[in-house]
C-alpha cells in the first residue's frame, strides 16, 4: 500500500463502505514507531467510544486499553461517571457526552463498547451498526428477544465485528468442559441443569429529587417513564426491575451458563422448541418485578432437556453452574470456575487432533478477543447468533413462568407457535421516541 497518509481507521472505514472483505489490518510495524514494551503502537490501536462508563463499562474500557485500544470518546447519564472516564482516558469535553448519537458516528472511532443497562444495549448498538463502528455489547442482548433479533438481522446484513460479553467463552476452563462434552467423554448426553441466583425484593416506590448528576430521562429513554427512586439507578436493584431487564437475573445472569450449556453442544444456531415453568414474584407493590425463585424445563428438537433453577435450588455449590448428564457420566461446572466429574478420567482425558477443538482465544479473556478480531476482520468467540440464543432461554423461562402454561417455540424464528398471548411478550413497547426501526 503506498499511500503513506492513509490510516488504519480509513482503510478500514473505505473497505466496509466498499464491502470488502479485509484480511489483515494496515499497520506500521511497532519497532519503526519506537513502541514501548507491552503497549500497543500508535497505528496499532482501536479507537473506542465507549458508551455507559460506570463499575462495569470502566471495567471493559480498562481492559481494550490493555489490550490494544484507545478511548477516544466517552458517553454516560451519570456526570459522575462521564467526568471519572475522561480524566481515566484523557478524553476532551468535545468528545464527551450523555447522548450516544454524539459520539458513535464520529470519523475518529473505530468501535463502540455498550456498558449501559440492558433496555439500551440494542439501540445503542444498532446506531453504531448503522454508522460502520464494530461493536462489543455487554450481556444480554436487549432487554427481549426480539431487540436480540433486530440486533442480529443488523450485524449479519454488515461486515462489522460483534462481540456479546458473556465472558465464557474466552476461559480456558469452560472451553476445556465444552471440548469433552461435545466429544462424547459422557457420552450422550440426555439432560442438562443450569442455575444462576434469584431475584431480591426491596419494598414499595420510594420517590425523591433526581439528583443534579444524573440525566434521568435520558437514563429511563425507551423504557416507561416513572418517579425517580434512587434504586433505578443502583445495580443492586436494577437487574430485578422489568422496565430495565424484563427477566431480571433469569436471562441478566443466566444468559452466561446457557452460554455454557449451548456451546457444549453445538446450539449457537438454535433454541428448544418446548418450555413450562414456574415462578415466584415480589409481593405486589414492590419497586422489584422480576422472579425470585423458578424451575423451568427446556426441551430441544431431538429430544434434549434442560432445566433451569435459581441459585437456591442448586445442590452443586457456588449458586450457578452447569451441569451435564450423559449415558457414561456427568460433568458439572460452574460459570469461571472448576469442574467436577463422574470420574476423574473424564476431566485427565486428552482431547485429540483428529477430535473437535473449539475457539480458543489464546492468552486473554473476550476484551482481548475483541481488539484482535476488529484488527484481522475474523468472527469473536462470542457472535452475534450465540449471543442472542443463549440470552433467548432466560426471556423463554420467564415468559412460560408468566403464563403458566407449555409453550411451542420456533427457534428459527423466534415465534410461539400459533399462540397470539405468548408472542405479545416477545417484545415490549419503547417510549417514544424511541423504536427498533429508526
Amino acid at each position: 500500500m503506498k499511500n503513506k497518509g492513509i490510516s488504519r481507521r480509513q482503510f478500514l472505514g473505505a473497505g466496509a463502505a466498499a464491502g470488502v472483505a479485509i484480511a489483515a489490518p494496515y499497520i506500521v510495524p511497532a519497532s519503526a514507531l519506537g513502541k514501548e514494551p507491552g503497549k500497543a503502537a500508535p497505528s496499532d490501536r482501536v479507537a473506542i467510544a465507549g458508551v455507559g462508563c460506570g463499575g462495569r463499562g470502566s471495567y471493559d474500557l480498562d481492559r481494550l486499553v490493555r489490550y490494544g485500544g484507545q478511548v477516544v470518546a466517552v458517553c454516560d447519564v451519570n456526570k459522575n461517571n462521564l467526568t471519572r472516564a475522561m480524566k481515566r482516558y484523557k478524553v476532551a469535553a468535545s468528545a464527551a457526552a450523555s447522548d450516544f448519537r454524539e459520539i458513535v458516528t464520529r470519523k475518529d472511532v473505530d468501535a463502540v463498547m455498550v456498558g449501559t443497562n440492558d433496555h439500551w444495549h440494542v439501540l445503542i448498538a444498532l446506531a453504531a451498526v448503522k454508522a460502520g463502528k464494530d461493536i462489543y455489547v455487554e450481556k444480554p442482548v436487549g432487554k427481549n428477544i426480539r431487540e436480540g433479533r433486530v440486533l442480529l438481522e443488523a450485524v449479519k446484513k454488515s461486515d462489522r465485528i460483534f462481540t456479546g460479553g458473556t465472558e465464557s467463552r474466552s476461559m480456558a476452563s469452560t472451553r476445556r468442559i465444552c471440548e469433552l462434552v461435545r466429544n462424547g467423554r459422557i457420552g450422550e448426553v440426555k439432560k442438562i441443569i443450569t442455575a444462576c441466583p434469584g431475584g431480591v425484593t426491596s419494598g414499595p416506590p420510594k420517590i425523591a429529587p433526581v439528583p443534579d448528576f444524573l440525566d434521568f430521562d435520558t437514563y429511563t429513554g425507551p423504557a416507561p417513564k416513572r418517579p425517580y427512586d434512587p434504586r433505578r439507578i443502583s445495580t443492586r436493584y436494577w437487574f430485578h426491575i422489568s422496565d430495565y431487564c424484563s427477566s431480571g437475573f433469569m436471562a441478566g445472569w443466566g444468559v452466561h451458563v446457557h452460554d455454557i450449556a449451548h456451546w457444549a453442544m453445538g446450539l449457537d444456531h438454535t433454541g428448544p422448541v418446548e418450555i413450562e415453568g414456574t415462578a415466584k414474584y415480589p409481593p405486589k407493590g414492590d419497586l422489584l418485578d422480576c422472579p425470585l425463585t423458578w424451575k423451568v424445563e427446556y426441551t430441544y428438537a431431538d429430544g434434549l432437556k434442560m432445566e433451569f433453577v435459581d441459585g437456591k435450588q442448586w445442590p452443586h455449590g457456588h449458586g450457578n453452574g452447569v451441569r451435564f448428564e450423559g449415558t457414561k457420566g456427568w460433568i458439572t461446572t460452574h460459570y469461571g470456575g472448576a469442574a467436577k466429574a463422574s470420574d476423574p478420567k473424564i476431566l485427565a482425558s486428552k482431547i485429540g487432533p483428529n477430535e473437535v477443538h473449539l475457539y480458543d482465544v489464546g492468552k486473554g479473556d473476550d476484551n482481548f478477543n475483541f481488539i484482535q478480531c476488529v484488527k484481522s476482520r475474523k468472527q469473536t468467540c462470542s457472535p452475534a447468533e450465540a449471543a442472542h440464543h443463549s440470552a433467548a432461554i432466560g426471556y423463554l423461562g420467564e415468559i412460560a413462568c408468566r403464563l403458566g402454561r407449555k409453550l411451542k417455540w420456533d427457534p428459527a424464528k423466534d415465534v410461539f407457535e400459533k399462540d397470539d398471548e405468548a408472542n405479545k411478550l416477545v417484545s415490549c413497547p419503547m417510549r417514544p421516541p424511541w423504536n427498533l426501526e429508526g
